[in-house]
């Protein structure tokens, strides 16, 4: 299924509950989009999860949906809420309170991209900020949760992986040993969007790859994870946040020699998380 927001890949058949989704990997700049920025192509780029859809992009040979999203998190951010408008980048939107990722031009219409590197040359119309929300922001979230609702259905529970890319000096500070440092953070909002059970799995699935886990920092998981966990309705959420320096050079934002190992270590993964839960019904043909 492709829309002009996201784009959703079925197996052939879907035999697990585990949904795959990749909000920040999209990469299509508009024209327009480009010509408003005083930044070039690559560092709009910077905030982008360059190549993730790719590396999990083996989820539905494996029976599980692969939710994808096409416009780039500079453009619009879809792992903030709507409500999250900036009024020092949107005209006509009022101060309510503190928000601290508002407040430091990270909303839903980011102001910013990574290093605080301003975007736009002046404000943008109220009415322009809610046309991206309602083009690209809404039709993301009603898909994903239609896909969890329909996992829901077929298997009693939806287990989202939600995936992301840090960049390497995010977890430069985390160890003063590099070869302590973790690789892959996962994220539950520590605990409130997952079930431990599943947490454990899925660390022992990225650890049995042969990576470095870590749970909760520096990243605990943000809008979709808190939003989309609610573990007491059999919906799961966990965030999983990828070291960018594993798998391409992070000032070029192209794939690594080491692209292709990542890859493969991740399917191994994916494989062993696509068991999660799948045990309570048999497969399934995709709709």
């Amino acid at each position: 299924m492709v829309s002009q927001a996201y784009s959703i890949e079925m197996p052939q058949e879907w035999r697990s509950p585990v949904v795959i989704g990749s909000p920040h990997s999209g990469a299509y700049y508009p024209e327009t989009f480009v010509s408003q920025s005083v930044l070039d192509a690559k560092r709009l780029r910077s905030s982008e999860d360059a190549f993730v859809d790719r590396l999990f992009s083996a989820a539905p040979e494996l029976g599980m949906p692969l939710l994808t999203a096409k416009m780039p998190r500079a453009f619009v951010d879809l792992n903030r809420s709507h409500e999250e408008l900036d009024p020092a980048l949107i005209e006509g939107v009022r101060r309510r309170g503190q928000n601290p990722r508002v407040a430091s031009g990270l909303g839903v219409i980011p102001r910013v991209v990574a290093n605080g590197r301003t975007i736009y040359r002046g404000k943008m119309t109220l009415s322009e900020a809610r046309a991206r929300i309602e083009a690209y922001w809404t039709p993301y979230h009603r898909a994903l949760q239609r896909l969890l609702d329909d996992s829901r259905r077929r298997f009693g529970t939806a287990i989202l992986i939600d995936c992301h890319s840090m960049p390497h000096e995010a977890i430069e500070g985390t160890s003063p040993q590099r070869s302590q440092r973790p690789e892959i953070v996962l994220g539950d909002r520590f605990g409130a969007a997952a079930h431990g059970r599943i947490v454990d799995e899925v660390e022992a699935a990225f650890a049995n790859a042969g990576f470095r886990v870590a749970r909760n920092a520096p990243f605990a998981g943000a809008y979709i994870t808190q939003t989309y966990g609610r573990p007491s309705r059999n919906q799961h959420a966990v965030q999983v946040e990828i070291d960018r320096s594993l798998y391409m050079n992070e000032l070029e934002i192209e794939p690594n020699a080491q692209f292709c190992m990542v890859q493969t270590r991740l399917t191994q993964a994916l494989r062993d998380i696509s068991a999660l839960g799948a045990e309570r019904e048999g497969p399934m043909a995709a709709e």
